[in-house]
């Protein structure tokens, strides 16, 4: 059983599924300095734990999902600072996620603002509770969405949405998100979920190493990742063949390898 605690960062499993939970509630789930490099750390744990089908992100407290960075951790960086240390290593933070071999859902379960909605992008699948309002609020402090709000955010769910909230202020409902496509599923308060468990379940199901390979691919066609893919595909095939295993072999035995193509 995998499990996880780290600064506001818990991982816990019933059986192949994990749960990532944001646990700030009185914050109302913001990102802290130290849940950023929590969030890197919870990601190498996911990535080596083979028991580890799907992965269900969701925010504690049930009134915002994520209400994106705290203003503490940043308000007061210098400009210097706010972008070598805030904003890239919230990247490596956010792409750590995107990038999971594991299918990621994510519940938003209360208010998606700023960094939670960058943070809900980064999940292969979102479910709304019907309470819930998302947008990207931004420019109205004096700063742009920095955590891959005009990257990812656009290459997901499109530009006319992601300019709608991040120029013009615009807060999307449950049935706005949905009918935009920032959402896949809107569910009542409360149903998040058991619905995000009904998907997994689904997921868990279909063949675990087809599921992963498919995942890459669509991240590739997507501008997600590009080079580890390649390398990953690549390496998995070599790794099949009979030269792999007479190579170490030979390494070992400190003879000259004798290589068929095989």
């Amino acid at each position: 059983m995998t499990t996880f605690s780290q600064s506001h960062i818990r991982i816990t499993c019933e059986g192949p599924v994990a749960f990532m939970l944001l646990d700030r509630p009185e914050k109302h789930n913001a990102l802290g300095d130290e849940d950023i490099d929590a969030l890197v750390a919870a990601c190498a744990v996911l990535e080596k734990a083979d028991d580890v089908r799907v992965v269900i992100l969701s925010g504690a407290g049930g009134k915002a999902f994520c209400s994106g960075g705290d203003i503490v951790g940043w308000g007061e960086l210098s400009a210097l600072d706010f972008g070598r240390q805030w904003l890239r290593r919230g990247h490596l933070a956010f792409d750590a996620l995107a990038r999971l071999r594991q299918p990621l859902i994510a519940v938003l379960n209360g208010h998606v603002f700023g960094g939670g909605l960058e943070l809900a992008a980064t999940a292969d699948l979102r479910v709304m509770e019907d309470h819930a309002r998302i947008g990207l609020p931004e420019a109205g402090l004096g700063v742009i969405p920095g955590w891959s709000g005009t990257q990812r955010t656009v290459r997901r769910f499109g530009s006319a949405v992601v300019k709608r909230m991040a120029l013009f202020g615009e807060v999307l409902d449950a049935q706005g998100a949905l009918a935009a496509g920032v959402v896949d599923r809107v569910v009542a308060r409360g149903a998040g979920p058991d619905c995000a468990r009904e998907i997994a379940r689904q997921v868990c199901g279909r063949a675990p190493v087809a599921t992963e390979m498919v995942k890459m691919l669509v991240n590739l066609a997507e501008g997600e990742e590009s080079g580890r893919v390649a390398e990953v595909m690549a390496g998995i095939c070599v790794g099949y063949t009979d030269d792999l295993q007479e190579g170490v072999t030979a390494f070992r035995e400190k003879r000259q390898a004798d290589f068929r193509g095989l």
